[in-house]
């Protein structure tokens, strides 16, 4: 298998996932590795645990892609025996990369944590429920020789430009005469000092993520055959964008509560503490707002979209016991790995689609839920009332 460099690999998830929607206090992005080395297989999981990073070694990957971040505070060293300088350790010496893709996932426009959640409930045509602002892009303008159009542009989009939606490599091609009189101290890749040169050119116009122009210029300047390729980027005015927390979708057909518990508690992984549920079980659902991980503070959003159930993780006491007293919708609470591990095969599969057979990817079958195990309770109330009486009689 050929496989593709760590830095192909981090432009493709880039491309999907941009780390400008990441949050400021988010760490996203390449952990350890060579940008330069080769990635021939890749595992995705929520957490980089040891189980985790045990599953990578063994399985003898070359990239394991995660969730959550290993370093989300700020660290000054990583040495060995520090539990996370131990795993960086490992992972650097079995030649194994770690990429971390958080928030940004999370707001994603497409194939993001929140829309495989929502597909894997049954949502239809879902929406964000809070809007991120829409990213910031430029054009590219280059001009090539016609032999070298194609392979800039291969460069320029492994870099970052030309992704539009769901299309990538895109690209507008007009073909034209250039001329030019090479100096005295030049060294031409076409023509000769001091003479007039023709040379047949293709303008190339290629769309930028603001966040990835710094990458776009390095390709285009390593590629491009001129010592001074003739280039310029134009502002692009902002359009409206599907990236954001949450969503919000219909159901095919209206369900009861404990219908749509029971359908979640199906679609989702197993977990110790399954899924809790506010509200009255018999209650009909069809608009129904999710959120990857803590969703907590999308309440307000669901309930103004005019949700029937908000389907999150987190939920503290309070907002929830407020929830069960209004006319807002009824909550389901899932662990916070469950809620977003959907995402997980949704972006191995998008990788596979955008690096072909060069790549192989897999999910870790680690369940990184920190919740193991939990203990029944036992309803008390009748011996309580017996309690009650003993006492009454004794008096």
């Amino acid at each position: 298998m050929p496989g593709a460099s760590l830095g192909e690999v981090i432009a493709a998830l880039d491309a999907r996932y941009d780390p400008a929607l990441a949050e400021d206090w988010d760490a996203v992005g390449l952990v350890c590795g060579d940008p330069e080395e080769t990635v021939r297989s890749v595992l995705f999981a929520v957490d980089p645990t040891t189980a985790v990073v045990d599953e990578a070694i063994e399985s003898g990957v070359d990239l394991l892609v995660t969730h959550h971040p290993l370093l989300l505070t700020p660290v000054h060293g990583v040495p060995a025996s520090d539990p996370k300088g131990r795993l960086v350790h490992r992972l650097v010496r079995a030649g194994i990369a770690l990429f971390v893709a958080h928030t940004n996932a999370d707001r994603a426009a497409d194939h993001g944590v929140n829309d495989a959640l929502a597909a894997a409930v049954g949502l239809v045509d879902p929406a964000p429920l809070e809007t991120a602002p829409a990213p910031l892009t430029d054009t590219l303008v280059v001009f090539a020789p016609v032999a070298h159009a194609d392979r800039l542009v291969d460069a320029l989009s492994e870099a970052g430009a030309g992704t539009i939606g769901e299309y990538t490599r895109c690209v507008w091609q007009t073909t034209g005469t250039a001329s030019f009189i090479p100096g005295d101290e030049s060294h031409p890749a076409v023509g000769s000092q001091g003479n007039l040169e023709r040379v047949t050119e293709i303008r190339l116009e290629m769309v930028v993520p603001r966040g990835r122009r710094a990458d776009v210029l390095r390709a285009l300047h390593a590629w491009h055959p001129y010592e001074d390729p003739g280039y310029a980027f134009f502002e692009n005015s902002a359009t409206p964008s599907r990236a954001g927390l949450g969503r919000v979708g219909e159901l095919t057909s209206t369900l009861t509560l404990r219908e749509f518990a029971e359908r979640v508690a199906e679609v989702l992984p197993a977990t110790a503490s399954g899924v809790r549920v506010a509200g009255d079980p018999e209650r009909l659902v069809q608009t129904v707002a999710v959120c990857g991980g803590s969703g907590g503070s999308l309440l307000g959003a669901a309930a103004a979209a005019g949700a029937d159930v908000l389907l999150t993780s987190d939920l503290k006491h309070h907002p929830v016991s407020e929830a069960g007293e209004s006319a807002g919708p009824a909550l389901c609470e899932v662990t916070h790995y469950a809620s977003e591990w959907p995402w997980l095969p949704v972006a191995a599969d998008l990788l596979h689609r955008d690096l072909g057979a060069r790549v192989q990817v897999a999910v870790s079958a680690c369940r990184t839920d920190p919740w193991t195990w939990h203990v029944g309770s036992r309803d008390r109330s009748t011996e309580a009332v017996h309690l009650h009486r003993a006492d009454s009689s004794a008096d």
